[in-house]
């Protein structure tokens, strides 16, 4: 059982309605009042974490399970931001596909040098696109993931950006998620804001040690993962992961008091069994709405990421934000699936922008693998998105 949370608290003007109620009655008018007036003729129920946070539910209290893609690149590699300028009907049917194969969710990747000009101005022409996306994707009933600052192509990284302090870093930071907050606020077409794909924390530096770098070790040509710190300078690991989630989830609210925030992670525990969270312990996880989770499970230990996956049901959903069978066969990664039920209420695998029939005149055994995924996704679809 999850444990409850239960936040209602009744004010004087909200005595007739009841205090949800009547927060939902508000949040509904603004959404309604910011479609009418950008023209947009259709409005998304918005999504919120249900009331005793043991999944999620939609504006009318129908129950809603996270069943989708991450959107982080396409075919060639390319991130979003490489081609939505100028390709945009390419996104358009790519976001068209994902609904067609049964996604109610996905998973889009911002970079921050793209959408930031300076430490302190944002790039209006990025929130415009990002705006575009989001009429699009409630077009297509498809809920937005938004994970941010990215720096997964390392020549895309302002220099002006490594060389700031940390704490300068995290000004900058903060500027980046107020903007996106902003631009997103009012849309229902948001499922969430992930702070930062697969943050880490850095070490004791030793005296006269040099400063690792901001992004760690490239997965083929992407540094996917980053530091929030190059070093603890005497404090623990939590008190700085708590300071940086805080601060990044104060810039959200200062705009957006209704979208879930989140923040996906490496599961330590998959690679160090016993292993205990860290951006989702007591200590740091107070103003994050749900845990995220990244799976690859490996051949012939289906059973120890299952345990890894226990670790991080603690009292809030548990959606496994990324997974695939990177490490594993197809058979063994659907028996993780399978269990995984236990403890998760939603996942979000990967679509790369080739649809099965395409894949299947492919002669790679990329495309062989990625053609069985697809056909596992649309098989599995209907039975994971019921509660």
């Amino acid at each position: 059982m999850k444990a409850r949370t239960d936040n209602a608290v009744v004010t004087p003007c909200a005595r007739r309605l009841g205090h949800c109620a009547w927060l939902l009655v508000v949040t509904m008018a603004g959404w309604a009042t910011a479609a009418s007036a950008s023209g947009d003729s259709s409005v998304m129920p918005a999504v919120r974490v249900n009331d005793d946070a043991s999944g999620f539910v939609l504006g009318d209290g129908r129950p809603f399970v996270p069943w989708g893609f991450n959107y982080d690149h396409d075919e060639a590699g390319r991130l979003i931001e490489d081609y939505w300028s100028t390709e945009w009907p390419k996104v358009e049917q790519d976001f068209h596909e994902m609904h067609q194969l049964g996604a109610n969710v996905v998973r889009v990747h911002l970079q921050f040098g793209r959408f930031m000009r300076t430490a302190e101005q944002p790039n209006e022409d990025a929130l415009d696109k990002l705006g575009d996306l989001l009429r699009l994707a409630d077009r297509e009933r498809l809920y937005l993931d938004l994970t941010g600052l990215g720096c997964y192509h390392k020549a895309d990284v302002p220099p002006w950006y490594d060389a700031l302090s940390e704490q300068d870093r995290w000004a900058a930071q903060v500027c980046f998620w107020q903007a996106v907050a902003k631009t997103c606020a009012d849309n229902p077409a948001v499922f969430c804001y992930d702070l930062m794909n697969e943050p880490i924390v850095g070490g004791q530096r030793k005296e006269g040690e040099p400063l690792p770098e901001w992004l760690a070790g490239a997965f083929g040509d992407k540094h996917f993962v980053q530091r929030i710190t190059l070093d603890l300078a005497g404090r623990t690991q939590q008190q700085v992961a708590k300071a940086w989630v805080d601060r990044l989830a104060a810039a959200i609210r200062k705009h957006d008091r209704h979208h879930a925030i989140t923040v996906g992670v490496i599961p330590w525990a998959l690679t160090f069994p016993g292993a205990k969270p860290l951006f989702y312990s007591k200590e740091v996880c107070e103003n994050l709405d749900f845990a995220s989770v990244h799976f690859y499970p490996e051949t012939d230990k289906i059973d120890r990421a299952l345990a890894a996956l226990a670790v991080y049901d603690i009292g809030k959903p548990l959606v496994i934000e990324e997974m695939f069978f990177l490490k594993c066969s197809p058979e063994q990664f659907e028996e993780f699936l399978e269990g995984s039920r236990a403890v998760a209420e939603g996942w979000i695998g990967f679509y790369w922008g080739k649809t099965p029939d395409e894949l299947r005149q492919g002669k790679t055994i990329q495309d062989a693998l990625l053609l069985r995924w697809l056909d596992m996704f649309q098989d599995k679809a209907a039975a994971f998105r019921r509660p």
